[in-house]
């Protein structure tokens, strides 16, 4: 079984090369599997007083349904805050692995 994973688009039309990131970035997430149900990703285009940016939020869904929020990610390339955002996700998750191996035992 594997993550689901949701992504949302806001203030731009989602683009292939953004979802084909984010799914390769869901790939590392894969060894948390037997603790992650699925996610959620939002990436949304700001206008800043440098240009315009994209900011990646992710939620994380443990398979007892909590939902881990984690720090935004913003960067001038959408695909570089996609992988920063799922950098923050496999950081957390580390951390969290003793707790989250608890689950489903």
């Amino acid at each position: 079984m594997g993550i689901g994973m949701q992504i949302v688009y806001l203030g731009f039309p989602g683009e292939a090369r953004i979802e084909a990131e984010a799914g390769v970035q869901l790939l590392r997430l894969m060894r948390f599997a037997r603790c992650v149900s699925g996610c959620h990703l939002a990436i949304e285009v700001l206008q800043g007083p440098s240009g315009r940016y994209y900011d990646a939020r992710l939620d994380v869904m443990t398979s007892e349904q909590e939902r881990i929020a984690l720090a935004h990610c913003s960067e001038i390339e959408p695909e570089a805050a996609v992988r920063a955002v799922f950098d923050c996700a496999e950081r957390e998750l580390g951390h969290r692995g003793a707790d989250l191996s608890r689950l489903n035992d």
